[in-house]
């Protein structure tokens, strides 16, 4: 009897070995979260997108230039959303205003990159639009009385623009002044 108890632990010892022994051999699989985008205006998508550093270059020697390009959202009309500026260079930006005054964009996305597709071309803009401009930056009135001159800059007319790492979230009260835009992840 003593032999069978010594032989049932050896074997339940040998068995407990084994499986300690054992590698694990899953892979836990995770997925990173999606990057949210919002749209607005026309559908575009991603591709061929150049960065906007190179819209100077797109331009050269045309009138315009329809072009699709990407880069950092600077500012954007504090009254409506209705035109932003993106940047090109540290030195330069290019104003954009939406085709038709059909669509507008949130406020609140400074910093975000974007994808914008339209056409390029240099402006003249008068001294009253650069003041309404200022106007819905919020600048002060003292900025806005030194613009006495006006400014020929970049300008692009954008059919559409998606906006990275943005996700539109409208609430009951501000779903009427809300953009209207596509979230997709």
């Amino acid at each position: 009897m003593k032999y069978i108890m010594i032989m049932a632990c050896t074997v339940l010892l040998m068995s407990c070995a084994n499986q300690n022994e054992q590698v694990n051999t899953e892979v836990e699989v995770v997925e990173e979260a999606p990057i949210e985008v919002a749209f607005f205006g026309s559908e575009i998508s991603e591709d061929g997108a150049r960065p906007s550093s190179t819209i100077v270059e797109q331009l050269a020697g045309l009138d315009s230039v329809r072009a699709k390009v990407s880069g950092e959202i600077q500012k954007v009309c504090q009254v409506k959303g209705c035109w932003m500026t993106m940047k090109v260079s540290d030195d330069q930006s290019m104003h954009v205003s939406f085709k038709d005054y059909e669509f507008f964009v949130p406020k609140n996305i400074d910093g975000k990159e974007a994808i914008i597709e339209g056409y390029a071309y240099m402006e003249t803009m008068s001294v009253d639009d650069l003041k309404h401009y200022a106007e819905d930056e919020g600048k002060s009135r003292e900025e806005i009385d030194l613009i006495v001159e006006p400014v020929t800059k970049l300008s692009f007319v954008a059919d559409g623009v998606i906006v990275k790492d943005y996700k539109v979230e409208v609430t009951e009260e501000s779903a009427e002044d809300a953009p209207e835009a596509n979230t997709e992840s």
